[in-house]
């Protein structure tokens, strides 16, 4: 599947977060900045300090009018879980049937200890406050996300 196009419209959605409530990308629209990551699973290594690293954050991206929205196929449960566990601060969003996320060109072919199957290729996408994707991060590194978001944010001008 096609990756949505930098300077097109965002794929539009509406997913369940960790509190069972419908979120859409529509209602940041005009407000905030959208960074909208998608991680392979809650609560495993890599996702974990990903998730961390945007959670201590939370206040540096808020002065950039930037709003942070995680995907994965996990159930609304265990997002709640992973919230709770990690005291995150921001929505996660649960698409168990990874529709958004291949909608996003997020869902692929990985190879995992001599395995290959379907799953979630972790990026990024960088959605500015008109609803139009301003840039697509497709090598994250967990560990400097935020701060690699962060920067691209301001080199983008948003």
């Amino acid at each position: 599947m096609a990756l949505p196009k930098i300077g097109n419209l965002a794929p539009a959605f509406t997913l369940l977060d960790q509190d069972g409530n419908k979120v859409s990308l529509k209602q940041f629209r005009d407000n905030s900045n959208v960074v909208l990551y998608f991680y392979p699973k809650a609560m495993t290594p890599g996702c974990t300090v990903q998730a961390c690293g945007i959670r201590d954050s939370k206040k540096e991206l808020a002065k950039l009018d930037t709003v942070v929205l995680g995907v994965s196929p996990d159930p609304v449960a265990r997002l709640g879980r992973f919230i709770e566990k990690q005291d995150l601060n921001f929505t996660l969003l649960s698409d168990e049937d990874h529709a958004v996320t291949e909608k996003y060109g997020a869902w692929g072919l990985k190879k995992f200890m001599g395995r290959e199957f379907m799953g979630v290729l972790r990026s990024t996408y960088i959605i500015g406050k008109d609803g139009r994707l301003k840039y697509i991060m497709d090598k994250v590194k967990t560990k400097s996300h935020h701060d690699d978001v962060i920067a691209l944010i301001r080199d983008l001008g948003l």
